[in-house]
């Protein structure tokens, strides 16, 4: 399987990182867009770099801090001078994967401009729309609420990100690796396994795996789950549930199956779920996390037999 390619590739720069490369991976293929909430240097960026390279993707990069602007992302008019005509000039968003990095410390205006395209997959400047290239995707990384300058996202603009996933430290063996052999030098190594028109493609056989009706009424019922929990003041919305499913599908499409199983959407819960709940003051007096009831809702709601 050739995704497998991918993630070995990955893991040239990313040391003990399957997990979060393949569900990184898993989330482009079903078409959305990663939020990589973590500490500075644990890897957000180089992790958006050796994807992009591996994937044979157009790259960008844009640093949000207090003073980036939409016409930063967006792009603006000009008057040329010489020519006498007023010329676009494109911003950063117009490329293939968009590393939004530390999106949480930059205003809300900018935040809402990124949102809007990521939605939209166009960008309207000045009136005009502009459509943006095929494929596009979006990895945005945030420090964790209550880091220096930072601001917490709201719940609408979350409920955006397909998957929101954590790097987290290395083991002990992987960080001795990467002393040993600086990743960023082995950027250069990595070698591109697919073409944006692959990507297409798969997109496409991502969204024809074959679902067993019982699968679709079970994601519902998880869905539901956590809106009637009254440990949960906010539950996955109709959006939380098509993620799961295009997550799931495109995680049983890694696994060399065109057709969808329970265990499938089990490895996709926590990363579509886990940033669309929030606790209600009962929740937060339980002494439990979002993490604690999703896990007892996976546990708790029935799964289907698939004949």
């Amino acid at each position: 399987m050739r995704t497998d390619d991918v993630i070995t590739e990955i893991e040239k720069v990313i040391r003990g990182k399957k997990g979060v490369i393949t569900m990184t991976l898993a989330t482009l293929l079903a078409g959305g867009h990663v939020l990589l909430e973590d500490i500075p240097g644990v890897g957000k960026t180089t992790l958006a770099v050796a994807l992009s390279k591996a994937l044979g993707l157009e790259f960008s990069r844009v640093q949000f801090t207090p003073d980036v602007v939409p016409g930063d992302l967006l792009g603006f008019t000009y008057y040329d001078q010489k020519s006498g005509e007023f010329i676009f000039r494109e911003g950063s968003i117009y490329t293939n994967l968009f590393l939004a990095d530390e999106i949480n410390r930059t205003s809300p205006k900018t935040q809402s401009a990124l949102l809007e395209v990521m939605e939209e997959r166009h960008a309207t400047v000045e009136g005009k729309t502009r459509d943006l290239p095929d494929p596009f995707f979006v990895i945005a990384t945030e420090n964790p609420y209550g880091s220096s300058g930072t601001q917490k996202l709201p719940e609408s603009q979350l409920d955006r990100f397909m998957t929101c996933l954590s790097v987290g430290y290395p083991d002990h063996g992987s960080e001795v690796e990467v002393l040993m052999n600086d990743s960023h030098s082995k950027l250069d190594q990595v070698t591109p396994i697919f073409t944006a028109e692959e990507i297409i493609s798969i997109r496409n056989e991502v969204a024809n795996i074959h679902t067993d009706r019982s699968l679709y009424d079970y994601i519902v019922a998880l869905s539901e789950a956590t809106r009637t929990d009254e440990r949960l003041s906010l539950g996955l919305s109709p959006r939380g549930s098509i993620a799961l499913y295009k997550v799931s599908c495109a995680l049983a499409y890694m696994c060399d199956r065109n057709y969808l199983t329970p265990a499938d959407i089990h490895a996709a819960w926590m990363s579509v779920a886990g940033h669309r709940v929030k606790l209600s003051p009962r929740g937060r007096a339980s002494g439990l996390t979002c993490a604690d009831i999703l896990n007892e809702i996976i546990r708790t709601v029935p799964v289907p037999k698939i004949s």
